[in-house]
């Protein structure tokens, strides 16, 4: 298998208040752990700077123009009480929408079997006109319409393992028939929504909702008989994972007690889905994860199931 991970010293640079979970020290860790002996055959490149063309694939133009008018150059600005700009903040963001669509063309082109794109802020929480809950753009949802714009992709599947629901990747693909999204998280938990009814005007969004307290029992089983046979039927060509890691055991966000090895298990599942209908192109992009010694464990474990071992 051949891995491509690609992030960007910038992702460091957009500051949030202190004592705010969604902090630099993230991808310190994941950039620290990624540096060992048992990763040195990772290719790595860094995230290009997306453009306002790329985000209005998934968002309104008018939000993303005025996103980038209200970016400060200096201080701090609040879009909501736990989502803030700094001034590094907008090229943050755009080398997360960059990363997800470079990490899709290597992917697509044949050039890496599968990419991981560590990069924050997290996008999942973005819907098509509102920031929520630490995210701006959704780069999952960007990197799936690009890969439709670009390569003609007939279906792509998202499939987001953070423990909070992706409301903005829902609300982005609610009425479209080829992208399905699939989810599993903690509810009742933020943003509220993700409940087994919602479905999506096609049946194309899949919510396996978790009880607090659950863990690798009952996450295994919402993947085998919930949301494994439904992106098998739909067979996608091109598979994107939200890949976050609040539901280990550690985080201080949420009570899933999910350990790195699970995360290890749902990779290697969803590559299996992948191998069957999309030539084994996946392209994870980092979303959640706030207990650092937690998240270590995660993104080890799920970059080396990325990469075959």
């Amino acid at each position: 298998m051949s891995t491509l991970l690609l992030t960007h010293s910038a992702c460091l640079k957009h500051a949030t208040p202190p004592g705010h979970p969604e902090r630099a020290d993230r991808l310190r860790v994941v950039n620290e752990v990624l540096s060992d002996e048992r990763f040195s055959s990772l290719a790595r490149g860094e995230a290009p700077e997306g453009n306002l063309d790329l985000v209005t694939l998934c968002h309104n133009e008018h939000y993303a123009t005025e996103l980038r008018h209200v970016a400060p150059t200096s201080g701090t600005i609040y879009l909501d009480g736990d989502t803030s700009m700094s001034p590094g903040t907008w090229e943050a963001v755009m080398r997360g929408v960059g990363g997800a669509v470079a990490a899709t063309d290597a992917v697509m082109s044949g050039q890496y079997d599968n990419a991981f794109v560590a990069v924050r802020p997290p996008g999942h929480h973005a819907e098509k006109a509102t920031p929520m809950g630490f995210c701006f753009f959704d780069n999952v949802a960007i990197a799936a319409r690009h890969a439709q714009r670009k390569y003609g992709i007939a279906r792509a599947a998202i499939v987001d393992f953070d423990v909070h629901h992706g409301n903005g990747t829902q609300d982005i693909f609610w009425s479209d028939a080829t992208v399905m999204y699939c989810s599993t998280h903690q509810m009742p938990l933020f943003p509220g929504t993700g409940s087994t009814g919602e479905r999506g005007e096609h049946d194309t969004i899949v919510n396996a909702p978790l009880a607090p307290e659950d863990g690798s029992l009952q996450f295994r089983a919402a993947f085998e008989n919930r949301i494994l046979p439904r992106l098998q039927k739909f067979a996608p060509e091109l598979l994107i994972i939200s890949a976050g890691f609040d539901a280990h055991h550690r985080d201080p966000l949420a009570s899933i007690n999910l350990r790195g090895e699970d995360f290890g298990w749902v990779t290697r599942k969803l590559m299996e889905v992948a191998d069957a209908s999309a030539e084994g192109r996946i392209v994870s992009v980092l979303e959640g994860g706030y207990d650092l010694q937690g998240l270590m464990e995660s993104v080890a474990a799920h970059v080396t199931a990325l990469m075959g071992h």
